[in-house]
């Protein structure tokens, strides 16, 4: 069987949207580490010297943590992140995995790229999962994205 085709306009879906648009800008960036950590494993396994998307997603950390934002400090961040994803070569779940941190960390910057790193995060799953699983494993890791968010808005609403 072959895999179907991932594609992340796919997932730029209307109920994601507006669901982030009633969302705070700390609790995208606490969900976007959320959504990057899940899927970190897959390029720290296949890369363990390389800290650059880990560094990505302490570096929001302590954007939310400090509220001290430094332009300069997010977009390195989010570059090293990016281009330890290029040095990954082909498509596979540890390249989705770097890009889906250095989407997190772009977060502090502009919020929407929260969803790039929930999507980079889908895209590392599909890609990580057997062909007859990937539809299905993609399908449950969006609702839990989804879910999570209306738990966060809550807690952080309170």
């Amino acid at each position: 069987m072959a895999k179907s085709k991932f594609s992340l306009a796919r997932y730029k879906d209307k109920v994601m949207l507006e669901l982030m648009a009633k969302t705070d800008h700390t609790t995208l960036a606490v969900w976007a580490i959320d959504c990057a950590e899940r899927v970190l494993p897959y390029f720290e396994e296949q890369f363990p010297d390389d800290p650059r998307p880990r560094k990505a997603i302490e570096t929001l950390q302590t954007w939310i943590e400090t509220g001290v934002f430094k332009m300069a400090t997010i977009r390195h961040a989010s570059l090293d992140s990016h281009a330890a994803a290029r040095e990954v070569g082909e498509d596979n779940p540890a390249r989705s995995a770097a890009r889906a941190a250095g989407q997190a960390v772009a977060t502090a910057h502009v919020p929407t790229h929260a969803l790039g790193a929930a999507n980079y995060a889908l895209q590392a799953i599909h890609r990580a999962t057997p062909a007859a699983e990937a539809d299905a494993a993609v399908a449950q890791e969006r609702a839990w994205q989804t879910q999570h968010l209306l738990e966060l808005g809550r807690n952080y609403a309170s």
